[in-house]
């Protein structure tokens, strides 16, 4: 599995900017929390660079961390949930598709390294 992530900082950061209103200040600790979180959520180092050149861009890069944050948590959490509900049944083949399904568009790494430890540890069942 992937190493911890702590996503409190750029969600509190997202919080203030995109609900609240605050203007986001392009200071050096939000460029390099900004360039951190680009690689942990799936976003390349050049695609980051580019985004952090303007505000505007640092804006919409800051967005869409946010986004995949929010929406793969969804969909790791509603997925598990399925998949604990089908092994409870017995059903592992329907149990490893919720993974399977996560992994097809996942691209988040933490979450996509969840889906397949789930998917190791049905391995064996039937």
């Amino acid at each position: 599995m992937t190493e911890a992530v702590d996503w409190g900082p750029i969600r509190a950061l997202a919080r203030r900017v995109l609900t609240e209103g605050e203007r986001l200040a392009l200071t050096r600790k939000e460029k390099a929390l900004l360039k951190r979180t680009a690689a942990e959520v799936g976003i390349s180092d050049s695609e980051a660079k580019n985004a952090l050149a303007t505000e505007e861009g640092a804006l919409g890069l800051l967005q869409e961390e946010s986004r995949r944050i929010r929406e793969g948590t969804r969909r790791r959490m509603d997925a598990l949930h399925r998949m604990y509900q089908h092994k409870d049944k017995g059903d592992f083949v329907s149990a490893r598709q919720e993974m399977q399904d996560v992994l097809e568009v996942e691209v988040v790494p933490h979450y996509r390294a969840i889906a397949q430890g789930q998917l190791d540890n049905m391995a064996n069942e039937p």
